[in-house]
């Protein structure tokens, strides 16, 4: 049990980290994308509807990238460009994707929807490394997507501290006047940002249905947009610490199976809702500790 456990976890902390990783890149511009709930459950309707019609699981992928992107680009004409309270931007996007998601897959697949299987992302062991006992299926029996998630976190690293870019993209987050003045282009900045990480989004709501479920549910998403927010806040802005936070969250997760597989006479509800007290938890201890970029949330309108 132990071993099927910490596999779990690893899978379940896939995608809440590729949020997480590119909830950071917007937050470090100085946005704060409340949707993001809303981008992961249009990359998964997408990624299943293409998937279906395809039989393609790439096809599947690039759908859900380029639904993602479009909503992350709907979020940033209004954020960005508009000026629009961002959590109220955020906000509406949730909403609109939670039903235009509803509406597409009932007028595609029925009102009640069809029992809905497509294919998906397959295992790939790492040799002999996938035969270590406990860790061996854990961390080297994983479909491709669960290792690009935590193969990224150094990509991402050395993006924001070693890079022009990610120090250019660091000071629209922290001083967008004085980003602006020197000519580094705070709007593009954010926008660059909020692109990387709609694809990183995207992907992540095409693992709940390729890499995951097998399937598309409304609503599936279920809050791990909302975690991933929490997930960078306990991270507090920083790789490595967010990708520790992921298969903390992600264990939370898997415990949750756990305990219903064991009777312990608890209502399963309790355990269903193991991960977003824990999310509750997170906020509530560390909201008011956290350093957060100077200028996250702040609308910016160029002089």
């Amino acid at each position: 049990m132990l071993e099927a456990f910490l596999s779990s976890t690893v899978a379940m902390a896939a995608p809440l980290l590729l949020a997480a990783l590119g909830e950071l890149l917007v937050e470090d511009s100085g946005v704060i994308n409340i949707g993001i709930e809303g981008v992961m459950l249009t990359g998964a309707f997408a990624a299943m509807a293409a998937a279906y019609a395809t039989g393609s699981v790439a096809a599947g992928l690039g759908c859900a990238a380029l639904a993602a992107l479009a909503m992350s680009a709907l979020f940033g004409a209004m954020a960005v460009n508009l000026a629009v309270n961002q959590v109220v931007a955020g906000t509406a996007l949730d909403i609109f994707a939670l039903g235009v998601t509803g509406v597409f897959y009932r007028r595609m697949f029925g009102v009640t929807g069809q029992a809905l299987t497509v294919r998906t992302l397959r295992q790939v062991r790492l040799g002999p490394l996938s035969h270590l006992p406990l860790i061996g299926p854990a961390l080297f029996h994983q479909n491709l997507l669960v290792y690009f998630s935590f193969l990224i976190v150094p990509a991402v690293w050395l993006a924001l501290y070693r890079t022009r870019w990610g120090l250019n993209l660091r000071a629209a987050g922290e001083r967008p006047e004085a980003a602006d003045a020197l000519g580094l282009g705070v709007y593009g900045l954010r926008w660059q940002a909020l692109m990387i990480s709609g694809v990183l989004t995207g992907l992540s709501g095409a693992y709940l249905t390729l890499g995951y479920a097998n399937t598309f549910v409304e609503g599936m998403s279920a809050g791990r947009g909302f975690i991933a927010l929490a997930i960078v806040i306990l991270g507090e802005w920083r790789p490595g610490r967010i990708a520790i936070a992921s298969v903390l969250f992600g264990a939370a997760l898997a415990l949750q199976f756990v305990l219903q597989a064991v009777n312990t006479g608890i209502p399963y509800q309790l355990f269903l809702a193991l991960p977003y007290v824990l999310t509750l938890v997170v906020l509530t201890a560390l909201g008011g500790q956290s350093h957060a970029p100077s200028a996250l949330g702040e609308p910016y309108v160029r002089p």
